[in-house]
């Protein structure tokens, strides 16, 4: 019994060497890093970043035929606060506060009830800008909206075309609420450093 202890005891040592020696190497498959690799901004033709600041507004329509908010979760209990419920929208956003003013883009996504305590929703959603050279750009908010405090600030997390590597952020502040028809016009602030 002895000599074997002593026996494994000498193959523990022995491989425990070579293998902090670099003459036996353990890798895991998960450990191989060849899909990334480091890029100068060059390639991608991101030039000086810059701070653009923007107000839009967004018109939440809940009600009537024509309806850019669709309930798509309604939970079987529902508190005081909505907890559950979850609506997909696709709202204009416009210049001024009137729906009427010239639309800029959409902001397509979700919002959902997430609060117990109070009126919360987590926001979810891209603002798709369709006028001037901004057409085709989206930037991508993401965030906890408190709605009865009057500011609420969310984070821009990203977005695409002219807002590529966007970051930063978007104060909401209710313009009008309908309690009888649940329409909301919220003006967005928006605060983004983008290429």
């Amino acid at each position: 019994m002895d000599r074997i202890l002593l026996v494994l005891a000498f193959e523990f040592i022995l491989l425990s060497i070579l293998s902090s020696s670099g003459l036996i190497q353990c890798t895991r498959e998960d450990d191989d890093h060849d899909f990334v690799r480091s890029l100068d901004r060059g390639v991608l033709d991101l030039k000086k970043e810059k701070l653009s600041h923007f107000r839009i507004y967004w018109h939440d329509i809940v009600s009537g035929r024509n309806a850019t908010s669709v309930r798509v979760v309604q939970p079987s209990n529902i508190s005081a606060t909505g907890f559950g419920i979850i609506s997909m929208i696709d709202d204009p956003l416009t210049e001024g506060p009137q729906l009427s003013s010239k639309m800029v883009g959409r902001a397509q996504g979700f919002y959902a009830l997430s609060s117990q305590e109070e009126i919360g929703l987590l926001m979810s959603m891209n603002f798709a800008f369709t006028q001037g050279k901004y057409n085709g750009s989206t930037i991508t908010v993401l965030g906890r909206n408190i709605v009865f405090n009057k500011v609420r600030e969310m984070p821009v997390i990203g977005g695409s075309g002219l807002f590529r590597f966007a970051r930063g952020y978007v104060q909401a502040r209710t313009h009008t609420f309908n309690l009888k028809t649940g329409d909301a016009i919220v003006e967005y602030s928006c605060y983004v450093l983008h290429y």
